[in-house]
């Protein structure tokens, strides 16, 4: 029997500099796709996974954010934020300011991703094996982004976003496990990036591997906005499908 799902914390802070005007007063996870603000169809989408608790760790603009999800009540949720404060820290930074309210071991995913592959599977992975961190990854052999892991026998030996090396036919899905120890070395409200520790648990052979076959989504790039709302578009017209077929049968 799978392990109950602890909370999940929703990196939301950053400017969104790659999107243009479309996020110049607007915080990427508001940006409308298929009808409503891309949070509204993330957040759904981990509830029907299992998640019940979500902690947003907001920067730019979070407080619209706040204003549009509140409680997550009406999203089947229950939400509580983590605001950077004066200055931006960055993805690391925003995770251990969140540490009081993420527990002892925590899921982590972007605010940009929208995710299919089963987080159930990445944390009771992350249960049966001994490291203090675990980054879910998908074979991407550089066909939607640049590769950017090499992985062994189920441990990731090297993560980076700068150097390239032929052993990297994989790439950081967008889904990782972290016990609360693993943000220790890092003091105050320094701003630093998740990226960063991930390299180094990576390098002391701290980091877990579990592999993922569903291809990721994401909003980060004007590219990746407009192949996932053409994504959510085909699967809202499917369920309409089916549902107007149910009340057909039904009369």
């Amino acid at each position: 029997m799978p392990s109950p799902l602890p909370v999940v914390a929703l990196l939301a802070g950053g400017l969104a500099t790659r999107l243009g005007p479309l996020t110049q007063n607007v915080p990427k996870s508001l940006v409308k796709l298929a009808g409503e603000p891309f949070l509204a169809h993330q957040l759904r989408l981990l509830v029907k996974q299992g998640i019940c608790e979500v902690v947003i760790c907001c920067g730019h603009l979070g407080e619209k954010i706040e204003e549009f999800a509140g409680d997550g009540w009406h999203l089947g949720c229950c939400i509580r934020y983590s605001y950077d404060g004066d200055k931006l820290l960055g993805t690391g930074g925003a995770l251990r300011r969140a540490l009081p309210l993420l527990g002892e071991s925590f899921l982590v995913m972007y605010g940009d991703s929208y995710l299919l592959a089963d987080p159930v599977h990445a944390w009771n992975a992350f249960l049966a094996d001994d490291k203090p961190a675990l980054m879910t990854v998908f074979k991407n052999e550089g066909r939607w982004d640049a590769s950017n892991v090499e992985m062994i026998a189920g441990t990731i030996v090297y993560y980076g976003k700068e150097k390239r090396a032929p052993g990297m036919q994989y790439i950081d899905y967008g889904l990782s496990v972290l016990h609360a120890d693993v943000l220790a070395r890092w003091k105050g409200d320094a701003a630093f990036d998740l990226s960063v520790v991930l390299a180094s648990l990576a390098s002391e052979g701290k980091l877990a591997a579990h592999e993922v076959h569903e291809r990721f989504y994401e909003i980060g790039s004007p590219a990746g906005l407009k192949e996932t709302e053409c994504m959510l578009t085909e699967s809202q017209r499917e369920t309409s499908g089916r549902l107007l077929a149910v009340a057909g049968r039904e009369k």
